[in-house]
């Protein structure tokens, strides 16, 4: 079975338009409250309060420079953490988890997610961990209060570069917990571009097998690479992946074909967009061994 497809939020034009699309299949929607220039979930608000069912993930970390005066005014974070930009501090995931919540108009959330947290302490793992583990534990407290549903990391390098690995994050899940905990999902970077995951899934290692050996989501971010990838892949290349698709859908396909994979990504701001990624997730899954030679002709020089 291919991933489904889910819309993100980051780079998407029309948010409240898309979101409508979204619901109306049912699909996971992705955000975070530094989207938008601060605006993507009061805009995504009344779709979700529209369909109440409707999961989405949002994020703790990144901050507009409004919402850091407004934690600066509040008291959580200083004016030199708040000239950051970001901040997965206890105090400030407690207070974002809090304003996710009011601005997304959910009594609980369905996952939030440590965004980018390998972009603090860079090379000095131990504290590293140490900041991650503190903030599982708030997050392990809003799980206990009913605010939060389950909780990740989104990362773009932090997993590649092994900053954590996925067993580290289940540890330090435990450990945060006394046991029995929360963690529900990785968000990570898959693509055509980026296939470091794609091809060490194919070979059974790697963040994805054991994502999936411990029952979490993954969520697969930026698989057209920002919009790049569809004039990156000529005809020839999307036929070898599947005849009859564009190169952006062969892409979506590709990605939705990887082993562990269950939601991808996409900022489709129009409709065409994503009907068109919408019949590419509908495809029947790409086996192992066609998404093997993909791999192997875009490694070649």
């Amino acid at each position: 079975m291919t991933a489904d497809l889910a819309l993100g939020t980051y780079r998407c034009q029309a948010i409240p338009e898309a979101a409508v699309r979204a619901a109306a299949s049912g699909a996971w929607i992705d955000t975070a409250p530094n989207y938008a220039t601060g605006q993507a979930q009061t805009l995504l608000a009344p779709a979700l309060a529209a369909h109440p069912s409707l999961n989405v993930s949002t994020k703790t970390g990144y901050f507009t420079a409004a919402t850091g005066t407004d934690a600066v005014n509040t008291g959580v974070l200083t004016e030199d953490q708040a000239a950051a930009g970001h901040s997965l501090t206890p105090d400030y995931v407690r207070w974002q988890t809090s304003r996710n919540r009011a601005q997304l108009g959910r009594d609980r959330l369905d996952l939030t997610l440590l965004h980018n947290p390998e972009r603090t302490h860079p090379g000095d793992r131990p504290a590293l961990h140490q900041m991650i583990r503190d903030a599982f534990a708030v997050l392990e407290e809003e799980a206990e209060a009913g605010n939060v549903a389950g909780y990740g990391v989104a990362t773009w390098a932090g997993l590649e570069e092994e900053a954590f690995t996925v067993g580290e994050l289940l540890a330090l899940a435990a450990e945060a917990a006394g046991g029995q905990h929360h963690l529900a999902a990785i968000q990570l970077p898959v693509s055509l571009v980026m296939m470091t995951p794609i091809v060490q899934a194919l070979d059974g290692r790697g963040p994805l097998p054991a994502a999936v050996d411990a029952g979490l989501r993954v969520m697969a971010s930026a698989p057209l690479h920002g919009g790049e990838l569809p004039g990156m892949v000529d005809q020839e290349l999307a036929d070898l992946i599947r005849p009859g698709l564009t190169p952006a859908q062969a892409c979506v396909l590709a990605v939705a074909s990887c082993p562990g994979v269950t939601n991808v990504l996409l900022a489709a701001s129009g409709a065409p967009h994503w009907r068109e990624a919408a019949d590419a997730v509908a495809q029947p899954s790409l086996t192992a061994a066609q998404l093997r030679e993909i791999t192997v002709v875009l490694a070649s020089p």
